[in-house]
């Protein structure tokens, strides 16, 4: 069942890999027929297909194998961006870590106390709407002021990315077991962390397994813009400006970053997935 499981998960994202490399393709073909107007009209594509703005795919992936210089070794692409997925991936690992622990905290504190929930809940809505580009720097500056190092910093904006539909997911999934169930585990004089622990955080999965998923990746994107953010010479997020500035002599390199990030974020999905299945495979098993 397992192996037929993975077996499904792989042929299907071939098959959403060779779908996007298909349209990709397709839609330069097309465009460079036409000269990047739609068939038989005189209305401009989106986008220019030219080999400046839309690399071939193949070019992008022998992209991957050329040399480049880290340091003063030169390694091939793809082991450059292993490197720094590598970095980057400990300080998403670390900001989700945070911002796990700050949301379900806050969701439990909002559950035990109505007020906490009434005061609270629209200050972490309204939290969202503060652009993370404007919070990097402000966030940076005070690590840096209290002599904490950038890793950390930056895994506090990915922290701050993360907390938030945990916090909102976990409260939703606490507060959903029936009030029948609740009032049984009253009447037989259950504490309220017994009823915390034994009914309601199982409940909660549900809820809180999806919100996990959205977490993981966002703590990537909170880890990648806090690297572009403060300049930080490690990571993808450095690797993302730094082939930015020399897009015009090298797209292919560009668009083989973003693509490591891409990579990265549904490596950290994976793992979360993977994560759910065992706890809900075991949840089964002790059930049947």
């Amino acid at each position: 069942m397992k192996g037929g499981r993975i077996l499904r998960v792989l042929v299907a994202t071939a098959i959403a890999l060779l779908l996007v490399v298909g349209i990709w393709e397709g839609y330069k073909w097309v465009g460079q027929q036409t000269g990047d107007y739609w068939p038989g009209t005189s209305i401009d594509l989106p986008a220019s297909t030219d080999d400046l703005t839309m690399p071939h795919a193949m070019d992008i992936a022998d992209e991957l194998f050329e040399e480049v210089r880290d340091g003063r070794a030169r390694l091939p692409l793809y082991l450059f961006l292993l490197k720094k997925g590598w970095f980057t991936l400990q300080e998403a690992a670390i900001g989700f870590t945070l911002g796990l622990t700050v949301g379900l905290g806050l969701a439990i504190l909002m559950l035990r106390w109505r007020v906490a929930e009434r005061g609270l809940l629209p200050w972490i809505n309204v939290s969202q709407t503060i652009p993370l580009i404007a919070l990097a720097p402000i966030v940076v500056t005070w690590g840096r002021q209290q002599d904490l190092p950038d890793m950390l910093s930056i895994s506090l904006i990915a922290a701050y990315l993360t907390f938030f539909p945990v916090a909102v997911s976990a409260l939703r999934g606490l507060q959903s077991p029936d009030s029948d169930h609740v009032e049984l585990m009253r009447s037989y004089a259950a504490p309220w962390w017994t009823v915390l622990v034994k009914l309601r955080l199982p409940a909660a999965r549900v809820y809180l397994f999806p919100a996990l998923k959205i977490a993981a990746t966002l703590s990537v994107v909170g880890a990648i813009v806090g690297e572009i953010s403060i300049g930080t010479k490690t990571g993808l997020g450095r690797a993302i400006l730094e082939y930015a500035q020399r897009y015009a002599v090298s797209p292919e390199r560009l668009y083989a970053s973003v693509i490591g990030a891409a990579v990265l974020g549904l490596l950290v999905f994976g793992l979360v997935s993977l994560a759910e299945w065992i706890v809900v495979r075991r949840t089964g098993e002790v059930t049947s």
